[in-house]
């Protein structure tokens, strides 16, 4: 059997499941509001663990997924997942394709102001270098690296950022190559063709636990991460749906989970004429 074929059986038995409880209770999003009835259908791109990844049975695993399957559970609807590149995200969600971006999408004004938002997650850039790179240890120890990073995201306009600076300094800068997602770029670090992938500290931490990579840099550029929506009174609900995890502990329990912070605020939703 095939790579993609475990994994598609692997969501059915995912969706099957997920049926069962949702035909159970009254769903709290009319299909009106919904791409396919009955069903909260969201995006990722499984190739950030411990947040977004697919194991080595096909199963589509990490925090982000757990949460996602704890919303749709906590508003009566099936789940599924779409996987997909970073870069096609936003469009799809305006398009209609699915309902919610759930890939660990970093907050900020731009992208609130096109859409519904909700910050839920604390997050920062780390630089990984390989295992026998013992040089890098700063910032500044970064100037001249050729370094991966996945296209379209937060990610790689703080890599630019970051370029930016140590040339306003009057060093080098960096070689910066993209890729179409953080699991390429990293076979590229372990392959020799860059020499660190900017990612966020989630994964980089996780990595660097594994022994796979040394977390060279991290701590760079800290803004929160958000789950992202086009329609309003879905946002609406899942940002009662996560109130309501934060009140009865079992949102805290998650992120402890995984050793991630959550943010201080509210989880109210932030977007157009909010």
């Amino acid at each position: 059997m095939s790579f993609r074929s475990i994994s598609i059986a692997s969501l059915l038995l995912l969706s099957t499941a997920a049926s069962a409880f949702a035909q159970s209770c009254t769903p709290k999003v009319p299909d009106s509001e919904l791409v396919k009835p009955g069903t909260l259908t969201m995006s990722v791109n499984p190739t950030l663990p411990p947040m977004q990844f697919v194991d080595s049975t096909g199963e589509l695993k990490g925090m982000r997924v757990e949460l996602g399957k704890e919303i749709a559970k906590r508003l009566c609807l099936t789940p599924e997942y779409v996987r997909i590149e970073f870069s096609a995200m936003i469009p799809g969600l305006q398009a209609g394709r699915w309902d919610m971006i759930n890939t660990g999408i970093f907050f900020t004004k731009e992208r609130a102001a096109i859409m519904q938002m909700i910050p839920y997650e604390d997050q920062a850039i780390s630089v990984s270098v390989a295992t026998s790179n013992t040089t890098v240890k700063d910032k500044d120890g970064l100037d001249g690296l050729r370094v991966g990073v996945e296209l379209g995201g937060f990610e790689e306009t703080k890599t630019r950022a970051l370029d930016a600076e140590l040339k306003a300094a009057g060093k080098t800068g960096l070689v910066i190559q993209t890729f179409d997602n953080f699991a390429l770029a990293f076979q590229a670090l372990r392959a020799g063709q860059v020499e660190g992938v900017v990612s966020i500290d989630g994964v980089a931490k996780e990595y660097d636990s594994r022994g796979d990579f040394r977390r060279a840099v991290s701590g760079l550029y800290p803004a929160p991460v958000a789950v992202a929506f086009k329609n309003t009174k879905l946002a609406d609900a899942v940002s009662g749906v996560l109130k309501d995890m934060k009140t009865d502990g079992s949102l805290g329990k998650l992120f402890d989970s995984y050793g991630l912070p959550m943010i201080a605020g509210d989880y109210s939703v932030k977007g157009p004429s909010r």
